[in-house]
């Protein structure tokens, strides 16, 4: 389910950058026990993100990921974030971000 947030999230994000905004860099490894994938754009936004099958077969089977996107604002800056999502949840952090 997280990877589906995660990966609906990152769809979002392709679908509201404009349409002038090209891939520079993609790749994707997707394995039954996890994934990786990174995509660059050339406006400069670029996000990664890896999972990994836990507790497999189990009754606690989950996905973990961990990964990051970054993006230029109007004003020329570059906000990060990275982020765990787990059995915990998503934990956004990033130096634009309240501390909770």
């Amino acid at each position: 389910m997280k990877f589906l947030i995660v990966f609906v999230a990152l769809f979002a994000l392709a679908l509201a950058a404009p349409t002038d905004v090209e891939i520079v860099h993609q790749e994707s490894d997707v394995q039954p026990n996890g994934f990786k994938n990174s995509v660059a754009l050339t406006d400069g936004s670029k996000a990664e993100s890896q999972g990994e099958l836990k507790n497999a077969g189990t009754e606690h089977e989950a996905i973990s990921v961990k990964g990051s996107f970054s993006y230029v604002a109007p004003d020329g800056q570059v906000y990060t974030v990275t982020y765990t999502a787990d059995e915990n949840g998503f934990q956004p952090q990033g130096a634009h971000l309240p501390i909770v």
